[in-house]
């Protein structure tokens, strides 16, 4: 028998969706935006869900609970690990939870911190090829805490056989793992799936799994639950090919495309890392980002959070919630929840004040604009989307462009901890050089505190310290230098890095 053709695998044909007004590629996010844009309904399911709102992720916290070891499909980028604590990217957990302790530990960490809105089943194997305690877990929860969001994620072998049970189950997030359409591309990505009782390898695996990925993608959408694609960007495999996934999966209904560079240092034994696969550059991942983005809104806040985090994207307060320490602590389910519904609801009303006057206030003409050049910043945050951190505290900045088109969110980038110490990550100056490289097309780094020692080198390698906006909202902040640097005419010169390789 022939192998199918794409377009047979798909089932769509592949021609351009249709035109909507939404997200530019420059857009990111749900923003405030691109959410006034969508259905009430959509809108509710959005506006305190960190993973799926770029606004929402400064106020609200997510946890997940690693209930399924076992997956059914072998990824070149994946090396599920353990006892890991101080390793942050998907499939590694310090310990799997079985159902009534990821039942305990979620009623445990939702008392205490009452930001938290989302409960998500990601792993460290697959939600899907672990259904039985996966749906344990929803259907307790749904009943003790029906106020927290129900997430999955999963690579959408099995989807379509569980549709029916996810929906039951009131889980109106999920999210799928669709790396390639093209089943060539899908073997360079994934070795063998296990389906029907048997291991499959190569192309028939690939052509497999993309049959159900888009199958069930295509039956969420119908039931009305809410689809995030997340795809791993390899370069020279699928960097190119990515945009017509997210063409397709646009097409077929998904709200979200969350791009993610992939992961691949060595010492994490993939295979990709192991056989020298490099993970993208900054510059090429935004590229590829904004290259997808179209009328469906593009994910640019993701952390790549462990199986087993906790807390703020971003933070990970795992360790104050470990098995022996939930023992000790008494719960009251119903005040907790009281909790949370408040101050939800008390975040939400301050969000929709903060959304109508940015929508009342004048728009503010800005002169000479075609000298104003984008500028990229980089920001040290904590949260509450304030430049409120030192520059030696920060384990990640947040990256924003700033033009005469106003602000835009680019990504976050992970850094050493410069003021850690040397036990936590390594020779204060190789940690100080290695976070400058990191930011090497940033021109200026807003925090709310930095030494002397940082900011000299800072400024010796083109990127303006300043911390003259601490405790201010990041956007205004990010704009207010632009005008800053436009006004002193430092716009109608070449950045600094451009400057040195001229």
């Amino acid at each position: 028998m022939s192998a199918p053709s794409l377009s047979q695998i798909l089932g769509t044909p592949l021609s351009a969706p249709p035109a909507h007004s939404g997200c530019s590629a420059g857009s990111c996010g749900s923003k405030p935006s691109r959410v006034a844009g969508l259905t009430a309904d959509i809108q509710k399911k959005v506006q305190d869900h960190p993973c799926y709102s770029e606004e929402a992720h400064h106020h609200f916290a997510r946890m997940h609970v690693a209930v399924a070891p076992a997956c059914n499909i072998q990824c070149n980028y994946c090396n599920r690990k353990y006892d890991c604590s101080n390793e942050s990217r998907p499939g590694v957990v310090s310990e799997v939870l079985s159902p009534a302790q990821a039942i305990k530990k979620t009623l445990a960490v939702a008392a205490a911190i009452p930001q938290m809105s989302v409960l998500g089943i990601a792993g460290p194997g697959d939600a899907l090829a672990n259904p039985a305690r996966t749906f344990e877990v929803f259907r307790a929860l749904q009943q003790r805490a029906p106020d927290i969001k129900l997430c999955l994620s999963t690579n959408g072998l099995m989807l379509p056989q569980y549709v029916e049970q996810i929906a039951a189950a009131n889980v109106d997030h999920v999210t799928i793992t669709i790396n390639c359409i093209d089943p060539d591309v899908g073997a360079q990505i994934y070795p063998w799936i296990f389906w029907e009782h048997r291991r499959v390898s190569g192309r028939e695996a690939a052509e497999i799994l993309i049959a159900q990925q888009q199958k069930g993608l295509e039956m969420l959408v119908a039931r009305g639950i809410l689809v995030k694609v997340n795809s791993v960007m390899i370069p020279g495999i699928n960097d190119e090919h990515l945009k017509e996934v997210s063409r397709v999966v646009r097409a077929k209904g998904a709200f979200l495309h969350n791009v993610m560079p992939l992961i691949s240092e060595a010492e994490h034994g993939t295979h990709f890392g192991l056989s020298g696969q490099r993970g993208p550059t900054p510059a090429e991942l935004q590229a590829l980002q904004d290259a997808c983005a179209g009328d469906m809104n593009m994910m640019r806040h993701c952390r790549q959070c462990r199986a087993d985090a906790v807390g703020m994207l971003g933070e990970d307060r795992g360790a104050e919630f470990t098995l022996d320490k939930i023992e000790a602590m008494e719960i009251d389910e119903v005040a907790a929840m009281a909790r949370r519904v408040a101050l939800r609801a008390s975040i939400n009303a301050e969000l929709e004040a903060k959304r109508a006057a940015r929508h009342a206030a004048p728009v503010v003409q800005i002169k000479a604009p075609s000298r104003g050049r984008p500028v990229q910043m980089a920001v040290a945050s904590s949260g509450q989307d304030l430049v409120n951190q030192h520059f030696g505290h920060a384990r990640e900045f947040l990256i924003y462009e700033a033009s005469s088109a106003g602000v835009r969110f680019l990504g976050s980038r992970r850094a050493a901890q410069y003021c850690g110490g040397e036990s936590e990550c390594g020779e204060a100056e190789n940690t100080l050089a290695r976070t400058i490289a990191t930011l090497a097309d940033c021109e200026v780094v807003l925090c709310s505190r930095i030494g002397f020692e940082p900011w000299s080198k800072l400024e010796a390698a083109g990127i303006q310290p300043n911390g003259e906006h601490a405790m201010e909202g990041i956007e205004a902040a990010v704009l207010s230098v632009w005008q800053e640097m436009l006004v002193a005419g430092k716009l109608e010169r070449a950045p600094f890095a451009e400057q040195m390789r001229a």
